[in-house]
């Protein structure tokens, strides 16, 4: 089996709608995403997949969907005044917590036909959360 990570950084903002901690204030993070794949066999050159492709293509949609913009539910309050003040929006059905923008992350790679095993997404230097496909 080889494997490759390619880290992606980025930056956004969130909150958590019910939780009675810091984070249910819009707050930001200078994130990195770290892409995991793998491959049983390498192509014809010799690699999993080229990390210029990853960046060509996921970190490019991270860069266009995710970067410098709130992440934040749908239903949230706040959603109407930051839509009418133009600020940049990435809309989800569920709490946008570390964990639901690393299944996020991991959905784009895979529909991309990467061969993802794994995202973590790294909020600080010391917190990630990490989604990786369900075993069967």
């Amino acid at each position: 089996m080889f494997r490759i990570t390619k880290h992606i950084e980025f930056c956004y903002g969130h909150r958590l709608l019910n939780y009675a901690g810091k984070c249910r204030h819009l707050h930001g993070h200078n994130g990195r995403a770290d892409i995991v794949l793998e491959g049983m066999q390498l192509d014809d050159r010799g690699m999993v997949v080229d990390f210029t492709d990853v960046k060509r293509n996921l970190a490019t949609w991270i860069d266009d969907h995710l970067d410098h913009r709130m992440i934040l539910h749908r239903n949230d309050p706040a959603v109407p005044i930051l839509r009418d003040l133009g600020e940049p929006l990435y809309l989800v059905d569920e709490n946008p917590t570390a964990e639901n923008i690393a299944r996020i992350i991991y959905e784009q790679a895979s529909a991309m036909g990467m061969p993802v095993t794994e995202i973590s997404l790294w909020e600080t230097s010391t917190s990630c959360a990490t989604y990786r496909k369900p075993t069967r």
